[in-house]
């Protein structure tokens, strides 16, 4: 029996997933779901997918940073979140690189999410 605090399954593979990667799914779940999408939590998730193919400006930068922390400060009381970046290409491809803590353990935690 494993001492894993957090277990679940992973969304991809079937397959077991504990603590970290645990956390990493579910962060990434809620800022990948549009708010108004699940039919019985309608309040679940953020408004990260409102903020796709605007242009991309200092303003939109802050709006997504926004998002993402109003979104998982609400959803995942697990994590405290210590920084969060948001970094375009010159192709328009767009990346969010999360940092956080663990609030049960204080360990650190760094999710880069692809937003599409």
């Amino acid at each position: 029996m494993s001492n894993a605090k957090y277990i679940g399954l992973a969304r991809d593979t079937g397959r077991s997933v504990e603590d970290l990667a645990h956390i990493q799914q579910s962060v990434s779940d809620i800022l990948r779901t549009p708010v108004g999408s699940r039919v019985m939590r309608r309040d679940y998730g953020s408004l990260l997918s409102e903020l796709t193919d605007r242009p991309q400006n200092a303003a939109l930068r802050l709006q997504i940073m926004a998002a993402c922390y109003s979104a998982i400060l609400k959803w995942e009381p697990r994590v405290s979140l210590t920084g969060i970046t948001f970094e375009t290409t010159f192709d328009g491809k767009a990346v969010i690189e999360l940092t956080g803590i663990r609030k049960d353990t204080s360990a650190a935690i760094s999710l880069t999410l692809p937003v599409s």
